[in-house]
């Protein structure tokens, strides 16, 4: 075994590693994006003293951020299949990063809802761009994994956060700190522009690092493919519903957590760190987590088909111990299981967009992962009215846990019945 795996780890040093520093920078892009968006939750006890918004207020202010981002993933999920990566992934960069630092001028409800809505716009263009990129850059066999690290992003986005926001603000302000998280994506744009350049133009990419990732590329034939014509395609829908039911809850636990620690468990602004490190840490690991299992099943069936969907079962097992919440006053059980489902969530996210690659042409993935983007959009708005008038009636948080404990199961049974086999969609006119 371990001379097998010293010829594996030798081999891929002599292929080439540089399309790992690529996804290194999708990684760091990933994780200042989830920054810059969960640093309204964990400022909101602070925000709601000093701007004076209620539940249903808060509810709408995150709905705005979801229109404007479901707009941005229909727009930038186009753009990111015509334009160049290097480009649309520089501009909307600095886009978000703008306005993360206009918070700090917002002063009431509807200048937070604008500025929230900007934001939003601009960051969804981080994954089907970095989507995209995975597809250009990793051969099939590699990309769950690939996309299972940079995912990883979003939960170490998850850890960091908590770890920096709240001793800003107490140190700074909430103002400042809103500035020094967008002024963090400044200095990211300026390193992807020197580093960025295709595979094929890249100096730091040798011949056999080229062809490795070029290995498995279906032939290319030039065929222009509308976006409403994308929707005639089965597998599409199947995307699209796994999207619309599980992304609801991710959104609930980025936007609520620090809330629900607030209200239902009593934990102050002060103490909250603590608590969300370890919900987001384990979310981190679950990431990376479902990536490896699903790419090691992968290695050893070659079937998409049983890798991914036997991985997402798994983890749609794994968020189902949070219907129980409400049966158990332990704060750390609570956090263990909200942890075990953010991870689980993870973990389905990163084969759930790897399925895209697996059965559409490269060119059509940030397309696809744009309409289902747009789909989780439009669920997480709904949901979070949902949230809002919930908390403002009945100020309990069990009901919404125990949604979000059966969305998996039911995604996993819709995406089956429309994309049973997994197999290359075949375009048709």
């Amino acid at each position: 075994m371990k001379t097998i795996e010293a010829t594996r780890a030798a081999a891929s040093t002599a292929v080439g590693r540089y399309r790992w520093t690529i996804c290194a920078m999708i990684f760091a892009a990933t994780t200042i994006n989830y920054m810059d968006r969960q640093m309204l939750g964990l400022l909101a006890p602070l925000l709601q003293k000093d701007i004076g918004w209620n539940q249903v207020q808060y509810a709408q202010t995150v709905m705005v951020f979801t229109v404007a981002y479901a707009v941005g993933l229909a727009i930038f999920g186009r753009i990111a299949d015509r334009v160049s990566t290097k480009k649309v992934y520089g501009s909307a960069m600095a886009l978000w990063s703008l306005a993360a630092m206009l918070h700090a001028v917002a002063s009431t409800v509807p200048g937070f809802a604008a500025v929230r809505g900007l934001l939003g716009f601009g960051e969804a263009a981080n994954f089907p761009v970095a989507i995209r990129t995975t597809a250009t850059w990793f051969p099939k066999k590699e990309r769950a994994l690939a996309t299972g690290f940079w995912n990883m992003g979003a939960t170490i986005g998850g850890i960091v956060a908590p770890a920096f926001v709240p001793i800003a603000a107490v140190m700074w302000g909430w103002r400042a700190t809103f500035i020094a998280g967008g002024a963090t994506g400044f200095i990211w744009l300026a390193v992807w522009l020197l580093v960025y350049r295709q595979p094929s133009e890249h100096p730091s990419v040798s011949k056999e690092e080229l062809d490795y990732i070029n290995a498995d590329r279906e032939e290319v034939v030039e065929q222009k493919v509308s976006w409403l014509s994308v929707l005639k395609y089965r597998e599409t829908w199947a995307f699209v519903f796994g999207k619309l039911l599980t992304d609801p809850v991710w959104w609930f636990y980025l936007f609520w957590l620090p809330k629900w620690l607030n209200e239902s468990r009593h934990i102050d602004i002060g103490n909250m760190g603590l608590p969300l490190i370890a919900i987001y840490t384990m979310a981190s690991v679950g990431s990376v987590a479902g990536g490896w299992l699903s790419s090691r099943l992968m290695a050893r069936t070659n079937k998409p088909n049983f890798a991914r969907k036997l991985t997402m079962l798994v983890c749609a097992l794994c968020v189902v111990p949070i219907a129980t919440l409400s049966y158990f006053q332990s704060l750390w059980f609570a956090v263990f299981a909200v942890g075990l489902a953010a991870a689980a969530h993870q973990g389905w996210s990163a084969n759930l967009v790897t399925t895209v690659g697996d059965v559409f042409p490269k060119r059509l993935v940030g397309t696809v992962v744009g309409i289902g983007g747009v789909a989780g959009m439009v669920g997480s708005f709904f949901f979070s009215g949902v949230i809002g008038e919930t908390l403002q009636r009945t100020g309990q948080y069990w009901a919404l846990f125990t949604v979000g404990a059966s969305a998996y199961l039911v995604a996993l049974g819709i995406i089956h019945l429309l994309m049973p086999r997994m197999t290359a969609v075949k375009l048709r006119d």
